[in-house]
């Protein structure tokens, strides 16, 4: 059984498609053992709870050192048997040390075609305000591999879309947005089975 820890800092409408996909069992041995927020009122932890999910507020701002933040993520991580961390519109850095721990094991989604338009402050409405200024034909979404830097870790599945002339940066991240609940679903059910065949190896 694969356990997924998902970190987010919004409303979690791609973990709420990952919910949906392991219900209809389109991720088999697969369960979401925690939810983690850096936002105590984040839409995340309340789809959590109401799932029945464990959902913690976990912040930098409690602790008085990146360590000490540091120590708390990896305990609750390893406490739940996190076996795969997803990050579901997590708007803070994974700290290295966590990378390290976890290393091959943390997955993101990034809305648009990585190596293109990532990097920081790269999220949200910035990726597609500037998709839309370099009058790019097409855009869509990345999952890849975490790593130290941020958008740079190998990428695991891409999706495009089309931008379409007169496209604002609202209607495209619509568009986006359902093309990444779709491939989020895919790479973590890829990653699964590899971990399955692994373990019959």
């Amino acid at each position: 059984m694969l356990q997924l820890a998902v970190l987010g800092s919004g409303r979690g409408s791609n973990f709420q498609a990952i919910l949906h996909a392991i219900d209809e069992g389109r991720l088999p041995s697969t369960r979401v053992c925690l939810v983690i927020s850096n936002n105590s009122d984040a839409g995340i932890l309340a789809l959590a709870r109401s799932a029945g999910i464990p959902a913690l507020h976990v912040s930098q701002k409690q602790f008085p050192t990146e360590e000490a933040f540091t120590d708390a993520l990896l305990m609750e991580l390893q406490r739940h048997g996190a076996g795969l961390i997803v990050l579901a519109g997590y708007m803070k850095r994974v700290p290295p040390r966590v990378v390290r721990q976890y290393r091959g094991r943390i997955l993101n989604i990034h809305p648009a075609l990585l190596p293109k338009f990532g990097g920081q402050g790269m999220y949200g409405h910035h990726v597609h305000e500037a998709v839309i200024a370099a009058r790019e034909r097409e855009s869509g979404a990345t999952v890849h591999v975490v790593d130290e830097e941020y958008d740079r870790g190998p990428i695991v599945l891409q999706r495009t879309v089309a931008v379409a002339p007169g496209e604002t940066p609202q209607s495209l991240a619509a568009k986006v947005l359902e093309v990444e609940h779709a491939l989020y679903v895919d790479a973590i059910r890829q990653y699964a089975d590899r971990v399955l065949q692994h373990h019959q190896t």
